[in-house]
């Protein structure tokens, strides 16, 4: 047995829901990593313990996750909770910039980022790192998500039914119709993304859902969940909220395949193939 699979498997016994996604990383990294140059990509995931309990949960849970992915993938999975990060001279060594559960704080952090992805770097998105609304003021960050606003929730956090709408990307394919997602807390947006003709609309509530909620609720509507603007570098998923993101094998497929993507994307060349 190769040394990265002895690793990666290493890895699942730490996680067992890794197991639907075996090396799916050997999905991310395929058959060459012993040849292959280290590290093959770096990845620079900021998180805040200084929100809601939630929130923290799920960071901590993606932490875990992609920290145990790097195990005999060729990747570097570095963290900070140090938003003054999100610098030109930070940014410059990582081909992906993943947000768990925060968001730029200041125009100089806004800036940074912009630069970052108008020149081709990539971005990773959960949940709250997607919110803005009319008090917002970002107008770039609109676009980027491809015209999304905040709209609406649902409460309490609840598992949902997801449809798979792309079944040809490579983020989506081989999927099943549909799975339930687990606990989650579900933004709506108006205007939704499905209305940007740059926007790739990978998952979304059914309406089978529908209403969802008891204190707030969707009674109805276009919901997306996982999208990306083919304009950028970037995927967005709306999980991210409590400690159950990660306990269902199809959304960790989903997530894992959302990595590469984004890192498969790099206009400098797909690190995947040797």
């Amino acid at each position: 047995m190769s040394r990265h699979v002895s690793d990666c498997n290493l890895a699942l016994m730490n996680f067992p829901y890794l197991k639907g996604v075996l090396c799916l990383l050997v999905l991310v990294t395929g058959s060459h990593l012993a040849v292959a140059q280290f590290p093959r990509f770096k990845v620079l995931a900021f998180y805040s313990n200084k929100v809601e309990r939630d929130h923290v949960d799920f960071a901590r849970d993606a932490v875990r996750f992609f920290k145990d992915l790097t195990a005999g993938n060729g990747f570097v999975f570095d963290t900070t909770s140090n938003m003054s990060d999100l610098n030109d001279q930070k940014l410059r060594d990582y081909s992906v910039v993943m947000m768990l559960n925060d968001f730029p704080h200041n125009q100089e952090q806004r800036n940074a980022f912009t630069r970052y992805m108008e020149n081709g770097g990539g971005w990773f998105g959960f949940h709250v790192a997607a919110y803005n609304d009319k008090d917002t003021h970002w107008p770039w960050f609109v676009q980027f998500l491809g015209g999304a606003v905040f709209y609406t929730n649902s409460w309490p956090p609840m598992p949902a039914k997801l449809v798979i709408e792309d079944h040809t990307h490579p983020i989506t394919k081989g999927l099943p119709e549909s799975y339930i997602a687990p606990t989650n807390e579900w933004y709506q947006w108006k205007p939704s993304p499905r209305e940007n003709k740059d926007v790739t609309i990978l998952a979304s509530l059914s309406a089978d859902n529908y209403p969802l909620g008891l204190k707030d609720i969707i009674h109805d509507g276009d919901t997306p969940v996982m999208w990306t603007n083919t304009k950028y570098r970037m995927v967005y998923m709306n999980i991210g909220h409590g400690s159950k993101i990660f306990t269902d094998a199809t959304q960790n497929r989903i997530i894992v395949a959302g990595l590469r993507h984004v890192v498969a994307s790099d206009k400098k060349g797909n690190v995947f193939k040797d």
